[in-house]
């Protein structure tokens, strides 16, 4: 982990942007738990939720809450469909100078999203969350799922020899200038949570890690298909593991 610069610049808005796909049954409450959350603590934020496609009442609720919630900015993604897409079509629209990647499903904790911000304006490029970690932890994760991410996980360590055990998950925050270091961003679908943290650390961006917690959906379905993503991951490992030991440095951060 690199140390923070020592003149940071604080984060004026903060975007959270949310992929989803088919969420009526949670979407309204994960936007309130989290824009009641980051009210409380006076962090001026701005709620992106691209909907992914859905053939439910998900943007139906969406353009009725944010008659509720201004701070709400919900966008249609009308393009070719898929999840990391739809965070890309969230970052090109996102107005914040940082930004927080989250789950629709409200698995991630809104009060991880509050010290995400303070460390953000601590002076790190990057926060990424462990689940897996001493102090972090998981609720009703399938056991299957479980192994195979901690395999993976495992392999993403020890070809990047870096000091992070929980790649793959999606809940992480990053500035914008890292965002636009990393781009282009090729990942259509979950493997562009992996994409995204390893380029910024292999470009050089200053990070660190936290412990945090992680509940599995209590409605509608998992979107990720295990048998549909191992080439895919590895994939852009191998796309971003060529950068890092042969590009000769000419994408590293300036």
């Amino acid at each position: 982990m690199i140390s923070p610069p020592p003149n940071p610049r604080p984060v004026a808005l903060l975007s959270i942007v949310l992929p989803a796909r088919n969420e009526e049954g949670c979407i309204c409450s994960t936007v309130e738990h989290l824009h009641v959350e980051l009210r409380i603590h006076n962090i001026p934020h701005e709620i992106v939720v691209v909907d992914d496609g859905s053939t439910d009442t998900t943007w139906e609720l969406l353009t009725a809450l944010k008659e509720k919630i201004p701070a709400l900015a919900p966008v249609q993604n009308t393009g070719l469909h898929g999840f990391g897409r739809a965070i890309i079509h969230g970052l090109n629209n996102m107005k914040g100078d940082a930004v927080v990647i989250m789950m629709a499903d409200e698995s991630d904790d809104s009060r991880d999203v509050v010290r995400y911000w303070k460390l953000l304006n601590d002076g790190y490029d990057c926060v990424f969350g462990s689940r897996f970690m001493k102090g972090g932890g998981v609720i009703d994760y399938p056991r299957i799922k479980l192994l195979l991410n901690r395999m993976a996980n495992f392999f993403i360590k020890t070809m990047f020899a870096v000091r992070l055990n929980d790649t793959t998950n999606a809940f992480k925050a990053y500035r914008k200038e890292v965002i636009d270091g990393c781009r282009p961003l090729i990942a259509p679908h979950f493997n562009l949570t992996v994409e995204l943290p390893l380029k910024a650390i292999v470009r050089g961006f200053s990070w660190t890690v936290i412990p945090i917690t992680w509940r599995n959906r209590r409605t509608g379905e998992a979107k990720l298909k295990i048998t549909e993503m191992g080439s895919r991951y590895l994939f852009i490992c191998l796309y971003i593991w060529l950068e890092k030991y042969f590009s000769r440095g000419d994408y590293k951060k300036k």
